[in-house]
């Protein structure tokens, strides 16, 4: 059970703190058009985003997969960019959309899981097993997700729905801060 606690905090730390920022930057531009009635959706969307973490997380511990850290982290920057941008143009609900919704989350997991995948490879060299520590981790990983996820909507909620700020205003301007962060996150990771 130490070994579950140890790798659900360091999953939970891994998302919830001030060098994750261009994680939390991603959650924001996704979590940007939701709102407590489409929670649901968000939930799943989240959920598709950690399972995509959790195969890149495999796959580079069985090292199957590896790709340079330099390009990694201009990947990353990439999909806030596309993700922000995204926001501008469409936020509906309707079923195709959510569809390839779920499908990109799931693609932007596996490229976000691989900037954390050496550091975790790493430690879990010496585990005799994999499973039980990487179940905790991403189980630390979605907790901290939903915890950030939650303060984004009840804040968009009360700024929309107390406030009486336009709903589409609103989701420009969490875009719009996301698209920026991305953009400096892109230029500081160039690879070249």
């Amino acid at each position: 059970m130490v070994d579950f606690s140890f790798y659900f905090k360091w999953g939970l730390s891994h998302i919830i703190n001030f060098s994750a920022l261009d994680h939390l930057l991603f959650l924001l531009a996704l979590t940007a058009v939701y709102f407590f009635e489409n929670i649901k959706q968000l939930i799943v969307l989240i959920t598709a985003f950690t399972i995509g973490h959790s195969i890149t997380l495999v796959l580079s511990i069985n090292n199957l997969i590896h790709i340079k850290s330099e390009w990694i982290e201009f990947f990353i920057a990439l999909t806030i960019l596309f993700t922000s941008f995204f926001n501008f143009y469409n936020f509906t609900f309707q079923s195709k959309e959510k569809r390839l919704k779920y499908i990109l989350a799931m693609f932007f997991g596996l490229i976000h899981g691989m900037g954390f995948a050496e550091v975790i490879k790493m430690t879990l060299a010496s585990a005799q097993s994999i499973f039980l520590p990487l179940l905790s981790f991403n189980l630390g990983v979605e907790a901290g997700q939903l915890f950030f996820v939650l303060i984004i909507i009840g804040f968009s909620q009360i700024i929309v729905y107390q406030l009486g700020f336009s709903k589409k205003w609103w989701i420009r301007l969490l875009s719009g801060i996301s698209f920026c962060g991305g953009i400096y996150f892109a230029v500081n990771s160039w690879p070249f």
